[in-house]
């Protein structure tokens, strides 16, 4: 059996600068692959780093003559990007079983199969079981319909498999599977971050989050459950990223990067492992936490924790309720000052296009952010992900304005608000990064920083012209 993993040739989301992560979601799938299934074998294309074009990728299904080729949607804005993948590989051999899954896939399992014949399977939710069982009985039709989590067509009828349990112990799961990708590790990098020639790897330390946040679609995709690594097996991941593929920056993948005495446990193995001065770990964590780990924060610091970005959202306490986020905005101005009292870099991001946000909002939510002053700030317009609660809403409602998937990276506006139009929302969102980038004395301030990762982003940020890029998108929108 030959399994052909395929990550699309993809454009990345400029507001993070130039940068190419690995793709780990399919390195996880295949490294579960390769050890459930011995005969199985397993090629990985990673068209963006490998420079593959739409022919190449015709030529690599080709000369690999696969059984089966599953593709991978990283966001919902790639979604176009995997149709046509799967559709190539139809044309190339119609025996070919096209499989895909993540996050948008299994919220719209139903209309993708009904709409685009390119597609055999969708592998819904946790996708490593139900991957290896289709894989075990491609060759048996009679047996998909056994297949938990699994959406398939079948004599012109869409099936829905009953889902499938979630992984009990993730600590079981092999290491992600790098190997797949060797040769390209030192491609993989975050210039705005790590730089070009700084090597990072993922690592994802649980699955889910605590937190049921209403634009969020992780906490619904992983059942509304958080489970966790313990932090011994973090940290030898790290360590093995480390030792293995020259991986200095790291970023864990986890939602929410947790309460209780995580931290604290994470930082006494990380420390016992006594890793080199040069790790950068990057972690995605809550206001309210960071204030709880107050006390922690130094020892994370010297094992390794160099970047922290936090979901503030907004300063209006109706609209943290509306979104279920559980914080209040003095805590984050707690946490960005605990952050750089530490030495560590704080990441805040805002969201505008609340349906009650007014032109006076936006306003004040940019005073807010000059006011917090983080590091590096992120501001994004509020998008109605397919599987999320907002989307549920605005559809109910005939929100959305915008169908166009590929727009769906918040960086463009979907929907109005009561008092905005779309295109004002757009306008907004320009003059957001313009107040907080366009003030030269956070420029200077920002180029000539003492910490090395702010004065690099600042270099970065200028060089790719994030700022003219909003901009641009407000042309582009009318």
């Amino acid at each position: 059996m030959k399994v052909l993993f395929i990550e699309p040739p993809r454009e990345f989301w400029f507001v993070m600068g130039e940068y190419l992560p690995p793709p780990f979601g399919i390195i996880q799938l295949a490294a579960y692959l390769e050890r459930e299934i011995e005969d199985v074998e397993i090629e990985v294309l990673d068209c963006t780093a490998q420079q593959l074009g739409w022919s190449e990728i015709i030529r690599k299904i080709e000369s690999f003559n696969p059984d089966i080729v599953a593709a991978s949607a990283f966001a919902a804005c790639n979604v176009y990007l995997v149709l046509r993948t799967l559709e190539i590989a139809k044309n190339v051999n119609p025996e070919i079983l096209t499989v895909t899954g993540g996050q948008h896939f299994t919220a719209t399992a139903q209309e993708n199969l009904e709409k685009y014949p390119e597609i055999d399977a969708i592998v819904r939710g946790e996708g490593e079981a139900t991957l290896t069982e289709l894989v075990k009985n491609s060759a048996k039709k009679a047996q998909l319909p056994e297949i938990r989590g699994l959406s398939f067509r079948h004599d012109a009828k869409i099936i829905h498999n009953e889902p499938r349990p979630l992984i009990k112990d993730l600590n079981d799961l092999p290491y992600p599977g790098y190997h797949f990708v060797k040769d390209l590790i030192h491609k993989y990098h975050f210039s705005a971050m790590a730089g070009r020639n700084a090597p990072y790897t993922l690592i994802e330390g649980s699955r889910g989050c605590s937190h049921k946040c209403t634009f969020c679609t992780q906490w619904r995709h992983w059942g509304g459950v958080w489970r966790l690594k313990k932090p011994e097996r973090i940290a030898d991941e790290i360590e093995f990223c480390y030792n293995n593929y020259d991986s200095r920056f790291i970023w864990l993948t986890d939602d929410d990067f947790g309460k209780g005495n995580r931290a604290d446990n994470l930082a006494n193995e990380l420390l016992k492992h006594d890793l080199g001065d040069d790790l950068m770990l990057f972690f995605q964590w809550r206001c309210d936490d960071v204030i709880r780990n107050e006390k922690v924060l130094p020892k994370l610091r010297r094992a390794g924790l160099h970047w922290v970005m936090m979901g503030v959202e907004s300063p209006k306490e109706s609209t943290l309720k509306s979104f279920r986020k559980g914080i209040e905005a003095e805590q984050a101005t707690r946490a960005v000052r605990l952050l750089k009292e530490n030495d560590v870099f704080s990441h805040a991001m805002f969201v505008i296009g609340d349906r009650k946000d007014t032109k006076e909002s936006i306003e004040e939510l940019r005073d807010f952010a000059n006011e917090l002053d983080p590091d590096f700030a992120i501001f994004t317009a509020l998008t109605p992900f397919p599987g999320t609660e907002i989307h549920e809403e605005a559809k109910r409602n005939g929100w959305i304005e915008d169908f166009n998937l590929s727009h769906y990276d918040m960086a463009h506006s979907i929907m109005p608000t009561e008092a905005m139009s779309r295109i004002e929302v757009q306008e907004e969102l320009y003059n957001c990064y313009r107040s907080f980038y366009g003030s030269w004395r956070r420029r200077l301030g920002g180029l000539f920083s003492s910490n090395r990762l702010k004065s690099r982003l600042y270099r970065h940020m200028m060089g790719q012209g994030v700022v003219r890029q909003f901009r641009d998108l407000i042309q582009l929108r009318v």
